[in-house]
This record gives C-alpha cells, structure tokens and sequence, in this order.
C-alpha cells in the first residue's frame, strides 16, 4: 500500500516524510510513502496526506499549480472516499473561503472559512497562537478510529494565525482553547484534517499518524 504525501510547495514536508516513515516502522506496517507532485502517483496511493505551511492564498495557489492534482484530489478522495488526512493549512484547504490576505477560494469539500484568530486584550494572548495546546475531543467523537488512544487533555503542538470559522458543528471532532473555542480537528466520511502538527506533537501526533495509515473509512 502507498501513502502519497503532496509535494506542492509549501513546507513542512520532511516532517511530515520522516513522522510518516517513523510510524510506519514502529507499527511494522508494509507501506511506501511517497512525497510527490506527480498527479498519477497520487492517483494509485492508497492515503493522501496534504501538509501546509504558510499563507492560505499561498499554499492554495500552489496546489491548483500542480498539473492535474486537484483534478485528481477531487476524483480519489471526494469520488473515491480515499482516506485522506489535512495537516495545518493542508487542513484549511479544505475550506470554502480562506481569509488571509484577501478571499480565495477553497477545495469546498468541509463547509466554512478560514478566518483570523480573535483574542480579548484582556486575556494577554499573542497571535500566532505557537505552542503545545490541549485538545479537547468533541462530544460523541472518542470512538472515532482516528482518535483512537488519545483522549481530552492531550498536549499537541499547534503553529497559526487563522481558525477554522461557520463550520458545521458536526463536522468538528475536537478543539482547543485559546482565548476562545478553536476547532482543532475537522472531518467527515474519509476526510480529516489537523490544525496543529502530529508530525511535531510526539507521542500524541504519532499516535494520530498511526491511527491514519490504519484507517479504512
């Protein structure tokens, strides 16, 4: 089985390769992973994973750039329930809108907007919110296979300005805190997406890895 991590530009993806590659051998899993920009590779993968750095117009810009990938996106994952996994920005691509810098248009595939992160004063918070943060698992989401072993209150590692924002409640899995409700994992059907880094969070973040590579929606 292969598990193709997109090559589009935008960062973070040796991270990812190497978070990837760790897990696999820890779970003795039989998987290739591949970090490609080649459509027709993606094609045959059987999980995609979608890293991101950066600016929302940025990363989506250099996404639509690949020759043929979001063709190919739409077709295995939305056609072909492929499991796929969004990580950071990978995650906001999922959106409708991202509003960063302007207003551009998303892969559309979860409802809602990518909007900047709003703190009281008061509280003392500073934007981008850097850091380890609890998690907190969304009621009735504790069974779901990607969330297997991890529980409210673990730690992971979370890098952004901007937040998931009119999203369907039912659509998000868990969130953190920080100055306000944060949605910290989205998903529906065979999609999934991260706002914070499991290739950076230790333990918790290889353990949501590992739950990923095992996953058969």
């Amino acid at each position: 089985m292969t598990i193709a991590i997109i090559d589009y530009g935008s960062g973070n993806l040796r991270s990812a390769e190497k978070a990837v590659l760790r897990t696999v051998q820890d779970l003795g899993l039989d998987r290739e992973v591949l970090v490609t920009s080649d459509a027709d590779r993606v094609a045959g993968a059987d999980h995609i994973l979608l890293p991101g750095v950066g600016a929302f117009g940025d990363c989506i810009r250099g996404l639509r750039a690949v020759d043929g990938m979001v063709d190919c996106l739409n077709q295995r994952v939305i056609q072909g329930g492929v499991p796929f996994l969004g990580i950071c920005v990978g995650m906001q691509l999922m959106a409708e809108e991202g509003h960063e810098h302007g207003i551009f248009q998303g892969l559309g595939w979860i409802t809602g907007q990518i909007k900047p992160i709003t703190v009281s004063q008061d509280l003392n918070l500073k934007v981008p919110h850097m850091g380890w943060n609890e998690i907190r698992i969304s009621p009735g989401q504790a069974g779901h296979p990607l969330l297997d072993g991890l529980t409210t209150g673990d730690h992971m590692y979370f890098v952004h300005s901007y937040q998931y924002d009119n999203i369907d409640e039912s659509q998000v899995m868990a969130t953190t805190d920080y100055g306000g409700n944060i949605p910290a994992v989205v998903g529906r059907d065979n999609l999934f997406g991260t706002q914070f880094h499991p290739e950076k969070s230790q333990q918790a973040g290889l353990r949501l890895i590992g739950n990923f590579l095992k996953w058969r929606p």
